[in-house]
């Protein structure tokens, strides 16, 4: 029989592990969501969007069409991963599992929103400022996840949230005192859009970590594209035709037709889908807020993968913004890791008394203290 201190020693081994995975998972996410905005920004310029240009209805258009295309890249490229890790059965179960499943609809509405509301940030105000909008998510998912589930934040996680949420003020700022003095170029929607990205992917992370406490990652992930792409067909795209008509079609057609158009659809695919894996595997182990705000990490990547893909030097505000998220995202990083044992903590109306009694006798056999 393992003595106690042996067994304490593997189980903070374990969580040290836990958590070191979960920063890695997070950082990955921030790479390839940065990655993302590249094909995000070229596809508007290959027809049928680069002829779309013309009125503000036709720019909203493109945007749906290209979100429509982008869930559906992404979809398959999920069916693929989770077929290659041979887990298309646990797919198929997991659908099943209504109690389960549920979630991940209004996981991928909120998802879906965050997605579309990007793409109408890029068109009407550009990648730049669209690649950085959502730095504001992770306080609405830390807010979300403590409401809902008492996900604990602890005061420096609180800080370093709190540095990322001022890094987007600044970048949201100067273009919004434009508008609203009549300065700006009438790109108020995508300031809208973008206030729709960071509240929607804030949103998806605290629906989604309900969830992935009781699915696979990679499965709960396809099951929510299955759910965006679902909500696509059956309420977007009815909505969309009734608006624009045979436009929506005559895009859509248009865009399929494009070789260039597809191969950028692969680009999307690949670098959104797994850059969800890695969002995705990182709630589990550090939780929903911690893991959202160091993926924040993918505004100051975006800005470096635009820069090399079209030499355009980044707005100041962008710059300091993200300067200021980078600060915020590595207080969170340098978060003792004590502090991180206990994620989330547990309503007392569900903690049986003994399990209490039993807990309380063990921290005392160990000479610990709960953070």
């Amino acid at each position: 029989m393992l003595d106690t201190d042996k067994v304490q020693h593997l189980r903070v081994d374990y969580r040290n592990r836990q958590v070191r995975w979960g920063f890695i998972w997070a950082i990955w996410c921030a790479v390839l969501w940065g990655a993302w905005y590249v094909p995000g920004f070229a596809i508007y310029s290959e027809p049928p969007f680069v002829d779309l240009s013309e009125t503000t209805g036709d720019l909203l258009l493109a945007a749906m069409v290209i979100a429509f295309l982008n869930a559906i890249a992404v979809l398959l490229a999920m069916f693929v991963w989770v077929g290659v890790l041979g887990k298309t059965a646990d797919y198929v179960r997991t659908l099943r599992q209504v109690k389960i499943s549920r979630w991940y609809l209004p996981a991928g509405l909120a998802g879906g929103l965050a997605v579309f509301g990007s793409y109408v940030a890029i068109v009407y105000v550009g990648a730049q400022f669209a690649a950085v909008a959502a730095l504001l998510y992770p306080i609405v998912g830390a807010f979300a996840a403590r409401v809902w589930y008492s996900e604990r934040i602890t005061p420096q996680a609180a800080l370093g949230i709190i540095i990322v949420v001022l890094g987007g003020v600044v970048i949201f700022t100067p273009g919004l005192v434009d508008e609203l003095t009549g300065a700006g170029t009438g790109g108020w929607i995508g300031y809208l859009a973008g206030g729709m990205a960071f509240i929607g992917w804030g949103l998806e992370g605290a629906i989604a970590g309900r969830a992935l406490d009781v699915s696979d990652p990679d499965v709960g992930l396809t099951l929510r594209f299955t759910a965006e792409v679902g909500l696509w067909l059956l309420v977007a795209v009815p909505i969309t035709i009734m608006l624009a008509g045979d436009a929506f079609w005559a895009a859509l057609g248009s865009a399929l037709t494009n070789p260039a158009v597809w191969l950028l659809l692969v680009l999307l695919g690949l670098t959104f889908g797994f850059c969800y894996v890695a969002w995705y595997k990182s709630f589990p182990l550090i939780g929903v807020g911690r893991g959202q705000a160091i993926a924040a990490l993918y505004g100051p990547f975006a800005l470096v993968w635009l820069y090399l893909f079209t030499f355009e030097i980044p707005g100041v505000e962008f710059i300091i913004g993200g300067a200021i998220a980078v600060i915020g995202s590595f207080v969170l990083f340098t978060e003792k890791r004590d502090v991180l044992e206990v994620i989330r903590a547990v309503p007392a109306s569900r903690v049986r008394p003994d399990t209490v009694t039993r807990s309380r006798d063990d921290e005392m056999t160990r000479g610990e203290r709960r953070p």
